[in-house]
């Protein structure tokens, strides 16, 4: 883990690249949280791991034409914004930001307040 003192990341090394298929997603948990990575066509990208719909994990969902769609109602989300794109859904994810870096992906977490 290192961390950003510029941005106030942490950067949490969420897996190896080759761990995720291109067009698939996995989920990744740190602290407390639980995300999505995924792998689509000019990158990796991250976002919250939970539907804002309802309680379901993305990681279960299907990577589609730069989209995640949740497995529970087919409501769909644009990876790289985390812009919510169809019914049921109307709350955006929250997105990280991602590097690879030494044969790791790198998560962009924010950094806990020490006070």
């Amino acid at each position: 883990m290192s961390v950003d003192t510029n941005a106030n990341i942490h950067w949490i090394a969420a897996c190896a690249p080759g761990d995720i298929d291109e067009e698939d997603v996995m989920r990744f948990d740190h602290d407390g949280a639980s995300y999505a990575v995924y792998r689509i066509a000019d990158g990796y990208y991250a976002s919250d791991g939970w539907c804002t719909h309802e309680h379901a994990h993305l990681a279960d969902g299907f990577v589609v034409n730069r989209e995640i769609e949740c497995p529970l109602h087919q409501g769909r989300f644009d990876i790289a914004s985390g812009k919510a794109k169809s019914a049921p859904v109307c709350v955006h994810l929250k997105t990280y930001p991602v590097r690879v870096e030494d044969g790791k992906v790198l998560l962009g977490v924010p950094a806990r307040d020490a006070s």
